[in-house]
């Protein structure tokens, strides 16, 4: 019998098939375990397309459509402010690019809550561009451990997101320069404990002088697990006074303008569909945004109280 053989055509299509394999398995872009989605059931509300835009100076909105980022430019580089979800960060790096920035002059990231829809985004644009992370130092030990801490209001139902291993920790009323540039943090707590907003002066000259007062605010909603109490219980004393401390400290800041970590809650949302179709003046503009975004969420905390002063009456002793 004669050995088995293929035609010379045959074999040559054979072997030229196997070289590509190699090749092709190659050409699979690996998955990138840093942008990775999150599952939740807002994802997709929070997710949603959003046009950038420049709100003010040198102030610009580069984040998704339910998830605020904020971009600055300075004469030496540029401060980014949160990361949204990880599904998030190519959106993010799209819009500072259709801005004409480039996302590896990014030198700072500061970071408003370590929660995942806030902060999932940072690991990977902290990679991508080499910058610097910033936090309070509960929000450091957050982002630094991938998940919130046991002392957050909603612990037990946040979802981890990935570590962001070097995050530099910045104190109450600290300033972070650069260029021209001054940052300033902001303890907020209470929607968790190293919430942070962030503060500076945004101006539409070169010479400093047509400038307004920009505050990005973390979100100030008294959102929490069931068996969480504001008020006093076995863990903790109560902690009302220091949250309600919190949000009339924030209605007096120096506030022409305020972006809100989640747009909607203050309706940044709206301002920005205002400011896109060219309505004049800046819709961005009101110097009454932070005291009424402050005065919402005290109603907001009033609510909560009663709630569980309400649950705590029904399950007393009869």
């Amino acid at each position: 019998m004669q050995p088995f053989s293929l035609p010379t055509t045959l074999l040559g299509i054979a072997l030229a098939s196997l070289a590509l394999l190699p090749a092709a398995q190659a050409a699979t872009p690996a998955l990138d375990p840093l942008t990775q989605p999150i599952a939740s059931p807002y994802a997709e509300q929070w997710n949603r397309p959003q046009q950038p835009a420049r709100i003010h100076g040198d102030t610009y909105y580069v984040g998704v459509g339910g998830l605020s980022v904020v971009l600055i430019h300075t004469q030496e580089g540029l401060i980014l402010i949160d990361g949204a979800l990880p599904q998030s960060v190519e959106a993010i790096k799209e819009h500072i690019l259709e801005l004409g920035f480039r996302v590896e002059d990014i030198k700072f990231i500061l970071n408003t809550e370590a929660h995942f829809d806030h902060s999932g985004g940072i690991a990977a644009l902290a990679r991508d561009s080499g910058a610097q992370v910033v936090a309070s130092p509960l929000g450091a030990q957050a982002l630094r451990a991938g998940k919130v801490i046991d002392s957050d209001p909603q612990a037990g139902e946040i979802d981890p997101m990935p570590a962001v291993e070097n995050v530099r920790e910045i104190a109450d009323g600290e300033i972070l320069q650069l260029g021209e540039v001054s940052v300033m943090a902001r303890y907020t707590p209470g929607h968790t404990p190293g919430s942070t907003s962030w503060t500076w002066v945004s101006c539409e000259d070169a010479e400093r002088e047509e400038c307004l007062s920009v505050v990005f605010g973390a979100s100030l909603t008294p959102v929490a697990a069931d068996d969480f109490h504001y008020l006093a219980d076995a863990r903790h004393a109560d902690l009302t006074p220091a949250f309600r401390r919190v949000m009339q400290d924030f209605a007096k800041l120096p506030c022409d303008i305020l972006i809100s970590a989640h747009p909607d809650h203050s309706g940044a949302d709206e301002k920005l569909r205002r400011l896109l179709v060219g309505v004049t003046p800046n819709p961005f503009i009101d110097t009454q945004a932070c005291s009424k975004y402050a005065a919402s969420n005290e109603a907001k905390l009033d609510a909560r109280i009663a709630k569980e002063k309400a649950k705590a009456s029904e399950s007393a002793p009869k």
